[in-house]
């Protein structure tokens, strides 16, 4: 019997736009309203709980439908004011429409969520630590130079990306969330794109607030030429950057353009010279909640205990676990980011305390034996998790871990894993590190010697 082909995603005929009325039940991890029509879920942003809403049905998301707000038929309760003129447009931040209270239970419904999808209990959570506003120290901002035929509004665009779309959200009212010397450049980026990108041309600038002034780096579409040089120079004096780099596309490594002083974050006292776009915490605030949680997590049982800081980055936990008499084993996939641990290591003069290793963790996990010397752990991994290094921790003697994440999902993941391993979960501290977005940082504390 011939079997009749299946039809392709691609061929299927298209569902036409449908309008309905739904009323918003919760705020699910991606800071939509949730509501259900035809028994599935339907993803709603900028709503909140008992809003009565007009929608427009959208595509396919997961389980549900994506669909676009039209109108608040009735608003519900938790509902404010945004503070920022660009909420709505701007994808930066998709929970400013919220009062406190609700805002607080939003951040914290993906974290529950989580854990009991891991059959982890959510009773062990904290209250959430709130990080104040306008205290980012890095952000990426998109450029873009409009073409001659684009009609209306600024000749260039400098701002974040519309959300879910490759639209800029252009920031000439402000930011609510960046640091006020970060928010500063945004007219000067303005007018430097429009010499260093022709019309039609797009880029970007990442740029972060060091303890010695802002390190920008500025991604290109093509290699510049000497005008296009000069102007990155010019700008970099004039702004009194620590540094300027460019990059463009197959030209390998950034290129400096403009080094006045060596970006420089100091981390639990010692000075940490930054590669160019190296990862620190969002802000100086959240690294200093994320520093305590951790150092509460390890312990201070022994005199001098030793630690293994896994994913350790440029020293974010190293140098605080070093200051308070640990000897620390950090160990670094990313060869830039371990260079200047090093070098700020060295010039401390905690050589004594602190050991390097470049070792890719998702690849090569700290293995049970290698595990073995150490009193406690750290790991502080990307979005992805640590699922490989989890699970060789899990079958490990040591006795107490922090496990430090961005992702409550695959935090919770990678919990079980412990769990499992014969670990107890003590508590987990949710961070709100990034103001107003969906996205939660927190530190969990688990203990060996309670679960035995």
């Amino acid at each position: 019997m011939r079997r009749r082909p299946s039809r392709s995603p691609r061929s299927a005929p298209s569902r036409p736009a449908e309008t309905v009325d739904l009323t918003i039940e919760r705020v699910g991890a991606r800071g939509d309203g949730i509501g259900r029509h035809d028994g599935e879920p339907v993803f709603v942003p900028f709503t909140v709980p008992g809003d009565r809403v007009r929608v427009r049905l959208g595509p396919r998301r997961g389980e549900g439908r994506a669909a676009a707000l039209l109108d608040v038929v009735a608003a519900g309760p938790g509902r404010r004011s945004p503070p920022c003129p660009q909420f709505g447009r701007c994808g930066g931040c998709t929970l400013q429409h919220l009062d406190d209270d609700l805002y607080a239970a939003a951040k914290l419904d993906a974290l529950h969520a989580a854990m009991r999808r891991h059959g982890l209990d959510p009773g062990v959570i904290e209250p959430l630590h709130r990080i104040p506003p306008r205290t980012r120290r890095r952000a990426r901002l998109s450029l873009i130079r409009r073409g001659g035929r684009q009609g209306g509004g600024k000749a260039v665009l400098v701002g974040f990306n519309a959300r879910e779309s490759h639209d800029i959200v252009d920031l000439a009212a402000g930011c609510a969330v960046l640091h006020p010397a970060l928010a500063a450049l945004v007219e000067p980026l303005r007018d430097l794109s429009a010499s260093v990108l022709a019309p039609g041309e797009a880029g970007a600038a990442a740029v972060t607030l060091t303890e010695t002034g802002v390190d920008v780096l500025i991604d290109l579409p093509r290699l510049p030429d000497m005008a296009a040089l000069e102007a990155l120079a010019s700008f970099a004096e004039a702004r009194d950057l620590a540094r300027l780099t460019w990059r463009a596309p197959g030209h390998g490594e950034p290129v400096p353009a403009a080094v006045r002083r060596t970006p420089r974050a100091v981390i639990a006292g010692v000075a940490v010279d930054l590669p160019t776009d190296g990862f620190l915490q969002a802000a100086v605030e959240g690294e200093a909640a994320l520093t305590e949680a951790v150092l509460e997590a390890v312990g201070a049982d022994a005199s001098r205990p030793r630690v293994a800081d896994l994913f350790a980055g440029v020293g974010t936990f190293t140098f605080a676990l070093a200051n308070r008499g640990a000897a620390v084993h950090a160990v670094e996939g990313a060869a830039p980011a371990l260079a200047a641990l090093k070098e700020a290591t060295d010039r401390a003069g905690l050589a004594g305390r602190v050991t390097a290793e470049r070792r890719d963790l998702d690849a090569r996990p700290l293995l049970a034996d290698d595990l073995r010397r150490f009193d406690a752990a750290v790991f502080d991994p990307p979005r992805t998790g640590a699922a490989a290094q989890a699970a060789s921790l899990a079958q490990s003697p040591v006795p107490r871990i922090a496990a430090v994440s961005c992702n409550p999902a695959t935090f919770a993941r990678d919990a079980r894993l412990l769990v499992d391993g014969g670990y107890r979960l003590r508590w987990v501290r949710p961070v709100d590190q990034f103001v107003w977005s969906a996205h939660l940082e927190l530190v969990a504390g688990f203990d060996r010697r309670l679960a035995e």
